[in-house]
């Protein structure tokens, strides 16, 4: 839903930023501002203010910044338009509706949620009455305290074909409300419509707001049709889009940074009840890709828990398709595997809390469980086979949509293939095949030798591997000209002693791509201190991006050595010396990108080919950069 920028103004105006803030934060005047303890970060000096006259707050441990919207997204796991209605409702602001059509959706909505919430306090009644004898058994048996039944609103639906439909009638809902909400069966082929959950114990399902929108029912009947049956899809709801428990388990899944995923309703109550209070489930169905982003809402790598059997394995192999395209930095998943023939139930109920938490505590990173699906799936004893497992990885890597966790993801999957095959990783013909198929390393290639004791012993086809930045920074603790490492610490280091640069460069600074995730941090770091327009001077930049544990980052910059051309960098540089020289060090590390994925193309066509047109072209690109470096 979209909101005019009035209305956010309006809700904006009414309710200052201290007055949100200060019901996570304890805040005390500082100035103009307020100061406390981040919500974002453990810290026991205060680094997160509060502008009341600006309308923002900002967190220097965590580098969190934004407004009422931003920060009750971020500290309750609402959505945008979720956060927007409560504080609307709080600043007693009216949400205009959009249009008469959209007014009789909104007022169907109203309607079949209070057929919903009828139906519940009458699935409630009848589990407490007479009639509701076997399925409180039922519920003893699975050791359900009745706290926790009242908690989760559990219920019975009598054996009666009309029982529901009766009672839903006599408070005045209508047939065709009845079917919409979906308590109800109809059609054109069914003479007379019935209750469509009948002798089962009910769970109510709920929306993000803990308004009831469909039920769960589990058959006492051995001979049911189905043991567990949902609702239909309704107006109200879609199951692909819900997770069972979402509304009470977010609070404390946000808390805890962590939300545990299993499978049924009374996995999630039986935790739930055991202290695992930030525990949901998919219903009944494959993990989608809208309960993932719901999942990602409330913790940035849930759990998912599964049963260690095959069914459990192949469930967890469907979550990772799934997941794959949607990978983004800190935010993934990971997989806890129960005992064969357990469950969180069992588990829990069998072996107490502890048992579940040694479970929890033993999850596997999805990378993992990646390479154990692809590795198990065939015999990989011939070189046939072992070039198809390249390939599928390959294919499987290009599915994730993020360049810089595809990166990791080469890499981690490159060295388990090298440990598996050893005798193959020692051939750099052969590691230069699987690194072309898949992200390579910085600045890790291999270069043709025709000359020189290397080259008599490799002939035309030796290779030599020029060592990654990484490697030489742990020899030393300098990075000098001709590695690209050092053009990139420069521009930052031009960046770090005349930040008015971001001023004038932001998109070509934001556009550069660094060869380490450090560098990159740092960039990114001090891009965001000029979106949150704070002043960026040289000495409180500095102090800023130390506040967000950068140090390594900035000792990085400002140990590279650099040249007597070089002295744009300088903090007393003239203004036009370093707009001039910063320009031109951006044009050499754009030019030596490109040269980079030249070289990696001319090396490809010659590995495929070897002929002497292929070469003179690899020679050629190598005569170019080594032309640039010096």
């Amino acid at each position: 839903m979209r909101f005019p920028p009035a209305l956010l103004d309006e809700i904006r105006a009414r309710l200052p930023v201290s007055q949100v803030v200060s019901r996570k934060v304890s805040l005390k005047r500082q100035g103009r501002e307020y100061a406390g303890l981040s919500p974002f970060k453990a810290e026991k000096t205060p680094s997160f203010f509060v502008n009341d006259q600006k309308g923002f707050y900002h967190c220097f441990a965590s580098g969190e910044h934004g407004d009422i919207f931003t920060f009750v997204m971020k500290t309750e796991g609402l959505s945008f338009p979720e956060a927007v209605e409560r504080l609307a409702a709080e600043a007693g602001v009216p949400i205009p509706r959009v249009s008469d059509a959209d007014a009789r959706k909104e007022d169907q909505r109203v309607r079949l949620l209070a057929v919903l919430e009828a139906s519940a306090s009458f699935f409630e009644a009848e589990l407490r009455g007479s009639g509701g004898a076997e399925a409180r058994r039922y519920l003893e048996r699975r050791g359900l305290s009745w706290e926790t039944v009242t908690r989760f609103r559990l219920g019975y639906a009598p054996a009666g074909r009309a029982t529901l439909k009766e009672h839903l009638a006599g408070l005045g809902f209508t047939a065709e409300e009845m079917t919409l909400s979906g308590m109800v069966v109809a059609g054109d082929d069914i003479p007379v419509s019935y209750d469509r959950f009948r002798h089962r114990v009910m769970f109510p399902i709920t929306d993000h707001k803990g308004r009831i929108i469909a039920f769960g029912g589990r058959a006492l009947d051995a001979n049911a049709p189905a043991k567990y049956l949902n609702s239909p899809e309704t107006p109200l709801f879609h199951k692909g889009n819900v997770l069972f428990n979402a509304h009470q388990a977010r609070t404390a899944a946000y808390e805890r940074s962590q939300l545990i995923v299993v499978e049924g309703y009374m996995d999630v109550i039986a935790l739930s009840e055991a202290g695992w209070t930030n525990t949901v489930a998919p219903l009944g169905t494959a993990l989608t890709e809208n309960q993932l982003r719901l999942m990602w809402r409330m913790a940035p790598e849930p759990i998912l828990c599964f049963d260690g059997d095959a069914a459990g394995r192949r469930a967890a192999y469907r979550a990772i398709d799934t997941a794959l395209p949607h990978l983004q930095p800190g935010r993934s998943l990971v997989f806890a595997f129960l005992p064969e023939g357990t469950d969180p139930d069992d588990l829990v109920r069998q072996q107490g809390t502890e048992a579940m938490r040694r479970v929890v505590e033993k999850a596997i990173p999805l990378v993992e469980v990646l390479w154990e699906r692809e590795w198990k799936s065939g015999d990989w004893s011939t070189p046939e086979r072992r070039a198809y497992l390249e390939r599928r990885i390959a294919t499987l890597l290009s599915r994730i949509g993020d360049m810089t966790v595809r990166q990791h993801y080469g890499r981690a999957l490159r060295s388990k293939l090298y440990e598996a095959w050893p005798a193959v990783s020692a051939s750099p013909r052969r590691q230069y095949h699987a690194q072309s198929q898949w992200s390579r390393q910085p600045y890790r290639s291999s270069i043709p030798l025709r000359y020189g004791a290397q080259g008599r012993l490799g002939g035309r086809f030796g290779f030599l591997q020029r060592p990654r930045p990484s490697e030489s920074l742990r020899k030393s603790s300098l990075v000098g000209p001709g590695h690209a490492p050092y053009r990139e610490a420069l521009l930052l280091r031009t960046l770090m002693n005349h930040p008015w640069l971001v001023e004038e460069h932001a998109e070509n600074i934001a556009a550069i791509e660094f060869s380490l995730p450090a560098l990159s941090e740092l960039r990114d770091a001090i891009l965001s201190l000029k979106s949150h327009d704070i002043s960026l001077d040289s000495r409180r930049l500095r102090t800023q991006l130390e506040a967000q544990s950068l140090h390594q980052a900035i000792d990085l910059v400002e140990r590279a050595i650099t040249h007597r051309c070089d002295r744009f960098a300088e903090a007393d540089a003239e203004r036009a010396d370093v707009e001039a020289g910063f320009c031109h060090a951006l044009a050499l590390h754009e030019r030596q990108k490109n040269l980079k994925k030249a070289l990696e193309t001319a090396e490809r066509d010659f590995l495929q080919d070897g002929s002497e047109e292929s070469l003179a072209r690899l020679y050629e690109v190598q005569r170019l950069i080594a032309s640039l470096d010096g």
